[in-house]
């Protein structure tokens, strides 16, 4: 889709789309290629939801609380930046999962340089805290934004020996919420010398679900990420694993084999990440002509799809409800498993979801909830 700037009531609509129960970016896409705006998708969604099988209506947000979100980021300073629009990061806008609308407190131009992702165990070792400060040194003095969550340890580590030259903090809460409060000063530095960005509305409070949501554009957003000190359950896994299936480097710094903080990273060593013991095992590792990244890729809105009629979505939404579960299935296993076709698949898919009733995963995977 070719970018343009949206008009007030267009960014309105977008918003109010984003914000409505159970749309999510995959399904924001897909009703904006199927009804062509976000106001007709809006018109739609109530009858979408009741024939995936909700029993309350779906409402929309009102209108005018969109519009009082809208006026808090205007009076603060902030940016709101859409998907289609020339201002968001064309890196971020080539996942299939791009966040639809951004806030950004700070500069957002800083949004289009090249960056490269520093994360890592909040409870990061001395010698982690020092790796990331020499890597986030180096990497900057060679041109590079560093891109991290404002978390404890390493991310915060990373941020504070980026700021002279610009990093850019992604939360997972409303970007006007400090999390941890402790980053506070940080928090405000990075608004001067670089920016904070979200997808969350403002005011909301972080939540468990919010962070790995929040990884994922941690990892759109850069050419790499670089993982020092994480545990096999991290959060830092999730951000290797998002950047590996959205075609980004991952860079693992190795540790210890008795310091569990090492466990997840030495893992991804195994995985095949590029060992990185200096700026120049990232820098030879991203020279190497072999990728290409998001500039050169489409938006993620997906093609319009075939109208398919009543008659065959009856049976469609039966025969998928039977093999579905909630163990994650992929959406392309599903259409052969169905033997159905893939408009039918996505309509049914799309109007679950909706009603509250299915759940989309990484690496294009869904479950039934419930």
């Amino acid at each position: 889709m070719k970018r343009t700037t949206l008009s007030a009531c267009e960014r309105l609509d977008w918003l109010r789309l984003i914000r409505t129960e159970n749309v999510g970016p995959i399904t924001f896409y897909q009703l904006l290629a199927r009804y062509g705006s976000a106001r007709q998708a809006l018109e739609a969604l109530p009858a979408l939801a009741q024939k995936g099988g909700r029993g309350r209506p779906l409402i929309p947000p009102p209108l005018k609380d969109i519009e009082t979100e809208i006026t808090f980021i205007e009076k603060s300073g902030g940016h709101l930046l859409c998907a289609c629009e020339p201002d968001y990061p064309e890196r971020l806008a080539a996942i299939e999962d791009a966040p639809p609308v951004l806030t950004v407190f700070g500069d957002p131009t800083i949004l289009h340089k090249k960056q490269l992702a520093i994360v890592g165990a909040r409870n990061a070792s001395i010698n982690g805290r020092k790796m990331a400060e020499r890597l986030a040194s180096d990497l900057a003095a060679q041109g590079y934004v560093i891109t991290s969550g404002l978390a404890r340890g390493i991310d915060t580590t990373a941020h504070n020996h980026a700021l002279a030259t610009g990093t850019i903090a992604v939360v997972a809460g409303g970007v006007d919420i400090v999390y941890p409060e402790e980053n506070r000063i940080l928090y405000e530095r990075i608004i001067e010398q670089g920016c904070v960005v979200s997808e969350q509305p403002a005011h909301c409070e972080p939540r468990a679900n919010l962070f790995p949501k929040r990884n994922r554009i941690i990892a759109g957003l850069s050419l790499g990420v670089i993982v020092i000190e994480a545990a096999r359950q991290s959060g830092s896994l999730i951000t290797a694993r998002m950047a590996l299936e959205q075609g980004r480097e991952v860079f693992a710094v190795p540790g210890s084999p008795l310091d569990p903080r090492s466990a997840g990273t030495n893992d991804l060593l195994r995985q095949g990440a590029t060992l990185t013991e200096s700026m120049t095992d990232v820098l030879e590792s991203l020279n190497r002509p072999l990728r290409l990244f998001a500039e050169t890729q489409a938006l993620p809105f997906t093609p319009a799809q075939a109208v398919v009629d009543d008659q065959q979505l009856d049976h469609a939404r039966e025969k998928i409800l039977e093999n579905l579960s909630p163990s994650p299935v992929s959406v392309d296993e599903l259409v052969r498993q169905c033997q159905l076709s893939l408009p039918l698949v996505l309509t049914v898919l799309l109007e679950l979801e909706l009603a509250g009733r299915l759940d989309r995963q990484p690496g294009h995977q869904v479950a039934l909830i419930g």
